[in-house]
């Protein structure tokens, strides 16, 4: 062992102690950090606005600063880039997160000196963890692979701005830069096919322990790496003992992730955003992931169902129960503030506070009130998939309205790595877990409102082709698995086997 392995094995007891004794005082951390948002944003532009001053509860809190998107949060960020201080947070941002939005076009996420630290000590956190639980360190000692956009860095009013994954590629810690691949020039090339290339050239014939980045982009290295080396990536990487992903669900990837492999391989799972760290793995042994309740952030939850609504409820870490749908509002140290992110999660346990993300409040289906969410497509598609030993590559779900005097339906677009021997009766059993798991979808078909969804057979890279074609291969783009409307339905329409 060498001597990084060495060291790590002490420091992951430590901070593995810190974390298990926060996982009980999460709602005491939480109060403490609401307490410090508050008092510090009394002295912005934003706590001006909203009257931060006569705020002294909770209560008082959710009355005087509304939910918002970043739609709304922007003429702050417009302030912020004209130069003013003080108007989110104190002082001025240190970056920009720079992100996609559905309806606002590119997001400018703030990153302040204060929150910087989450991101960073909550990615070393979650490997530091499993070393102690696993005892597992040597990994430490080889080479580290990160998958990420471009740490090539704009300035937007002053403010250096990238994406996040870049920005945060500038504090990998000095002791890992020996370790860390790929080079600087090669994860500052903008073209993702041309980096790939290079990606695998720098690494083919190197000692890789670790690989990390989302599962997408993990599935095309490995994918090039057998075709390049002619073996699977568990043998040529003999040494490699652990891949972390975020970004997505796992759980399509998995299968065909693990056989190109060629053998299984422990995975920690993290849930990494612009706007916060907001969870990760913290054990191999327990469903779900930690709650990142001590890191700067203030968490609030609203029923998944009500967030769209006028006067939603919203609910602090306390009042959560296991097994309800919420979506995530943050109150964070880089100044954001009762901020919907865009996902819903569900508590799988509250001693400690584990969740699992569910899906997008933008991306669902209810084009008749059926309510379907991500994680019902996902679960439907991927039970009857491994019980048919079918392998899935991706998928996305639209609804199909105007049907020539048919009834609607549901359209499921699938890219299978192989096909399943009869498509009609795996879709049909595809429909019935989908009516087990959605009352409303059920309850529709059960009316002849809907008919029994139809699935599409993709041709292969089919996905990466569209996503080619829209000019979003790579970087931080991911195909939404459901969508309410046909954008992307239609757009895939000419990759049909």
């Amino acid at each position: 062992m060498k001597l990084k392995a060495l060291l790590a094995k002490p420091f992951a007891s430590i901070i593995a102690s810190r974390i298990k004794k926060e996982m009980y005082r999460a709602v005491e951390d939480q109060e403490a950090i609401w307490e410090e948002l508050v008092k510090v944003g009394k002295k912005t532009i934003f706590g001006k606005d909203h009257h931060f001053d006569s705020i002294n509860s909770y209560e008082d809190f959710v009355k005087a600063v509304p939910i918002r998107d970043y739609e709304q949060f922007k003429p702050y960020i417009e302030k912020i880039k004209e130069g003013k201080h003080n108007v989110l947070w104190k002082g001025q941002p240190i970056y920009f997160a720079k992100t996609s939005g559905t309806t606002s076009g590119i997001k400018y996420i703030p990153i302040s000196k204060d929150s910087i630290s989450n991101h960073i000590d909550t990615a070393r956190n979650s490997l530091l963890m499993f070393m102690a639980e696993t005892g597992q360190t040597q990994f430490a000692d080889g080479k580290l692979i990160f998958l990420s956009g471009s740490p090539e860095l704009e300035r937007i009013g002053g403010i250096p701005t990238g994406r996040l994954s870049g920005i945060v590629n500038h504090h990998v810690p000095r002791y890992l830069r020996t370790n860390q691949l790929p080079t600087y020039e090669t994860n500052c090339i903008d073209d993702w096919e041309t980096k790939l290339e290079k990606i695998v050239a720098e690494t083919i014939d190197q000692n890789m322990t670790l690989i990390s980045g989302i599962p997408p982009w993990m599935q095309m290295y490995f994918d090039l790496l057998i075709e390049k080396s002619g073996k699977k990536v568990g043998e040529l990487f003999k040494n490699l003992g652990v891949i972390v992903h975020g970004g997505v669900n796992f759980e399509p990837y998995k299968a065909k992730l693990m056989d190109a492999l060629g053998r299984q391989i422990p995975t920690i799972e993290t849930y990494p955003a612009s706007e916060g760290f907001m969870a990760f793995q913290d054990s191999q042994k327990s469903e779900g992931l930690l709650l990142n309740t001590n890191s700067g952030i203030f968490f609030e939850f609203v029923p998944a169902e009500e967030i769209f609504n006028e006067n939603p409820t919203r609910l602090s870490l306390k009042d959560v129960k296991v097994g309800v749908n919420y979506a995530l509002l943050v109150s964070t140290n880089a100044g954001l503030w009762a901020y919907n992110i865009g996902d819903t999660v569900k508590f799988v346990s509250t001693e400690p506070y584990r969740i699992v993300v569910t899906g997008r409040t933008k991306h669902y289906i209810s084009a008749f009130g059926e309510h379907v969410i991500g994680e019902e497509v996902e679960q439907s598609l991927m039970t009857i998939a491994e019980a048919e030993n079918v392998r899935v590559t991706e998928f996305t779900v639209a609804p199909k309205i105007q049907v020539n005097g048919e009834l609607p339906y549901h359209e499921w677009f699938v890219e299978f790595e192989e096909a399943p021997a009869d498509l009609a009766s795996f879709a049909m059993k595809v429909d019935q877990l989908m009516r087990q798991k959605n009352i409303y979808y059920d309850d529709l078909l059960t009316g002849n409102i809907l008919q029994p969804l139809k699935i599409r057979s993709l041709q292969k890279n089919a996905f990466i082709d569209y996503m080619r074609s829209i000019g979003k291969l790579g970087g931080q783009n991911k195909v939404p698995r459901l969508s309410n409307d046909r954008k992307v339905a239609d757009g895939l329409g000419t990759y049909i086997a």
